[in-house]
């Protein structure tokens, strides 16, 4: 069955981050069609998974590979502009991320040091915060 499924998408383009966006937001309105009942939220989850499973088996590569480009863009303005990167995403795990009241330098704590006194690297300004 592996091997059929392999052959059907020989060639197709596959999952990206835009038909990934595309399911999870399917999938969010159906529960919340689940709730609330709604024809409306039941459309959009129903438009959203055909586009996503268009998307999927297309062998149009180069307009897949563009539109996921023009996605990944408009995220990365959007986060840009929040004032958060991939990396700084990825570390609110394990570091407070706060900014020096003197020069507004960002600095990086590891949490879970209890309250400790922070030296600015750059002005060398000091002051208190917890982890």
């Amino acid at each position: 069955m592996k091997e059929r499924f392999d052959r059907f998408m020989y060639g197709r383009y596959g999952s990206d981050q835009l038909s990934k966006l595309l399911l999870g937001v399917c999938f969010a309105c159906l529960i919340l069609n689940v709730f609330t009942g709604s024809r409306l939220l039941y459309l959009i989850a129903v438009v959203m998974l055909v586009f996503a499973y268009i998307r999927i088996f297309s062998k149009d590569h180069t307009r897949r590979y563009a539109e996921n480009m023009k996605y990944l863009q408009i995220r990365d303005r959007i986060l840009k502009k929040l004032g958060l990167t991939e990396k700084q995403i990825q570390q609110r795990k394990m570091y407070h991320i706060y900014h020096c009241p003197g020069c507004s330098q960002k600095i990086r704590i590891p949490r879970g040091k209890g309250r400790i006194e922070i030296t600015c690297p750059k002005c060398g300004n000091k002051f208190t915060k917890n982890s």
